[in-house]
């Protein structure tokens, strides 16, 4: 199959630049893969769909590569959709759904991003890549390159969660611990560039990892039956799942697969500990100013300063959404109540859109009868300190039955 795109495009000003060379931003801001959207409709119908394999790249034609020997896989996509009733019930929300990324080959949504980062590098030449991560990332462009043979250098603040540190490791990447920032990783790989040869792979740094997170909205759909739920409450760092699940849905309404006037609203949830796109939103600004001295448990999202800061805000307004930050303080109460009450391992990420669909349910911007759908972005097991907790003991030789018959609650208390 070859490619159905026809070309890059800035999504600051519009520019338009050659597809199909390495690209990297236009005036260091992001850009769009553009696609011949008619030729797609007259290729890839739903019907065409049903009987493909159950990974992110069923919608080939969506997607960027030239050529499917480049594919760069290890079975992403399809992520299960799971309703949510116990849980809805506690938050007040009366249809709850969480989309599960944490089943994904790298236990988080990175890896579509990186799937298709990754694919898009080998197929244009690159050999070494890099990127900044303050979580997840770092494993998932560890494995990917791993799966494609190119060298990985990641670099983390000495403070990402353990998990992340050692998978990337584990993967063969080249891992270095930073003493500061992800902002500060970063202007050490964007410094690397000429000295050490490689593709920098971090957010919105390269065009291709949007066209990877889109295919969760693209499944979403898919898995509704092309009827998009209300609202989708969605943790928000870089910020790039939303703005990719935003240009899948035009997409698809250019395609005549959906309504126009049935898109969700997209609400962007941050922590109160690292909330800039919140303040923009607020605001009424088209840019977010970077928020001094960032401080949250949920690593995925302690991201001070987004370079797609105006694509994210360009997409809650244009839905009808919002930016929301929820309280730092009660993000392992949020992670434990949708563990304990449905079982889905959800990260501290995702357990702020917990709070912020109780909170949305509270202040009636969730209707009784919205359909929720909510982004858990990474395992639970990802975030050991988040998850340790003091735990009762039994003596083996003499257990004590009164006490194993009272049980004790599990306590989110360090």
């Amino acid at each position: 199959m070859s490619s159905y795109v026809t070309h890059l495009e800035s999504a600051l000003d519009g520019t338009n630049l050659a597809a199909h060379t390495l690209q990297t931003t236009h005036r260091d801001r992001p850009l769009w893969v553009r696609y011949d959207l008619e030729a797609v409709g007259d290729a890839l119908t739903k019907d065409r769909l049903r009987d493909r394999p159950p990974t992110m790249w069923r919608y080939r034609e969506l997607l960027p590569p030239e050529s499917d020997d480049a594919i760069v896989t290890l079975g992403e996509g399809m992520s299960p959709l799971l309703p949510c009733p116990r849980l809805g019930a506690q938050v007040n929300v009366g249809d709850l759904w969480i989309k599960d990324e944490a089943q994904l080959p790298t236990g988080s949504f990175k890896s579509r991003g990186l799937s298709a980062a990754i694919t898009m590098a080998k197929e244009l030449g690159v050999e070494r890549v890099a990127i900044p991560t303050a979580g997840n990332a770092g494993g998932a462009t560890a494995a990917y390159a791993a799966r494609a043979g190119l060298a990985a250098y990641v670099f983390m603040p000495e403070d990402a969660p353990a998990v992340n540190k050692y998978e990337a490791a584990l993967a063969g990447a080249h891992v270095f611990l930073v003493n500061g920032l992800i902002t500060d990783c970063g202007r050490i790989v964007q410094d690397g560039k000429e000295r050490m040869g490689w593709f920098e792979v971090s957010t919105l740094k390269e065009p291709y990892r949007i066209e990877g997170k889109k295919t969760m909205g693209l499944e979403l759909a898919e898995q509704f039956d092309w009827d998009l739920p209300d609202v989708i409450l969605y943790p928000t760092g870089g910020g790039t799942g939303l703005i990719g699940m935003w240009k899948a849905f035009n997409e698809l309404v250019e395609l005549g697969w959906v309504d126009p006037d049935d898109l969700p609203q997209m609400v962007a949830v941050q922590s109160t500990g690292c909330c800039p796109i919140v303040r923009a939103f607020e605001a009424g600004a088209r840019f977010a100013e970077p928020f001094e001295d960032p401080a949250t448990i949920a690593s995925g999202i302690r991201v001070p300063s987004a370079l797609g800061d105006f694509m994210i805000l360009d997409a809650l307004r244009e839905s009808g959404g919002r930016a929301v930050a929820v309280d730092e303080a009660r993000i392992r109460d949020w992670m434990q109540r949708a563990a304990s009450t449905e079982g889905v391992s959800v990260g501290p990420e995702a357990a702020v859109c917990v709070g912020a669909a109780e909170r949305g349910a509270a202040e009636g911007w969730i209707g009784p009868g919205d359909r929720v759908v909510i982004y858990n972005c990474g395992a639970a097991q990802k975030y050991p300190d988040v998850m340790a907790r003091d735990l009762p003991r039994v003596d083996k030789d003499a257990p004590d039955w009164d006490r194993i018959a009272a049980g004790r609650a599990p306590t989110t208390e360090r």
